[in-house]
């Protein structure tokens, strides 16, 4: 009877601990992935963030160097943005990339916003603005910076709509769908998981107490044979 307590004992002090262990560890690394989600945007968009920047800063560096070659930088800004002509400046390029810097980094930088058809604006508007100009500009004879902008500026639009559609939006939906495989097992496990047990459910009755004498002797005297 002692040893049958006992390990009924040991199983009470045992079945909350197995029970505990795994669904304390699925919530603590679901807690810890949606803290580290919500401090901040994930690596790929980031880096979809810091491929928008060097868009601006590319564009901006090769429009400087244009200005250089083509005479000093104060003269060539008055002409091209005071004396503005859109057959043969190249200050609206810049302003295209400006506009792409903007909605893109405000969409999904700010905003966080999981959709393309941020992306799908900017590249759709500097597309046809750049197919406009080069066909009605005179871009081309004003030498190498005439191709160049143009090319650079529509080849950098249409990385960015390839790098979110096929990058940075596939790779946050899979990381939902982690975050959804770790925390619905968890889930489960917390309302499957046995609640306290109560004294009751472990009650073993005591032991019957040993017979008397009296008993005993009344015993003997039945078993006696009758004369």
């Amino acid at each position: 009877m002692e040893n049958a307590l006992s390990r009924s004992l040991d199983s009470r002090g045992s079945l909350p601990t197995s029970g505990s262990v795994s669904p304390a560890q699925l919530a603590a690394r679901l807690d810890s992935y949606e803290a580290g989600g919500r401090r901040s945007i994930s690596d790929v968009r980031r880096t979809f963030c810091l491929f928008v920047t060097f868009d601006l800063l590319f564009i901006t560096l090769l429009w400087i160097i244009e200005l250089n070659v083509n005479g000093g930088i104060q003269e060539r800004l008055k002409e091209e943005i005071l004396h503005y002509d859109y057959h043969s400046s190249f200050f609206d390029i810049f302003v295209i990339a400006v506009f792409r810097f903007a909605i893109l980094i405000l969409a999904y930088a700010v905003c966080q916003l999981r959709h393309w058809w941020a992306v799908a604006v900017t590249t759709a508007v500097t597309s046809a603005f750049l197919i406009v100009k080069v066909i009605l500009s005179k871009l081309l004879s004003q030498g190498a910076f005439g191709y160049l902008l143009p090319i650079i500026s529509f080849i950098l639009a249409w990385i960015e709509t390839w790098f979110l559609d096929f990058k940075v939006l596939p790779q946050e939906a899979e990381n939902e769908n982690r975050l959804f495989s770790i925390s619905a097992p968890s889930e489960r496990a917390a309302l499957l998981q046995p609640g306290p047990l109560s004294d009751g459910q472990f009650y073993s009755p005591p032991e019957s107490v040993a017979d008397s004498d009296e008993d005993i002797e009344e015993k003997h005297d039945h078993e006696k044979p009758v004369l």
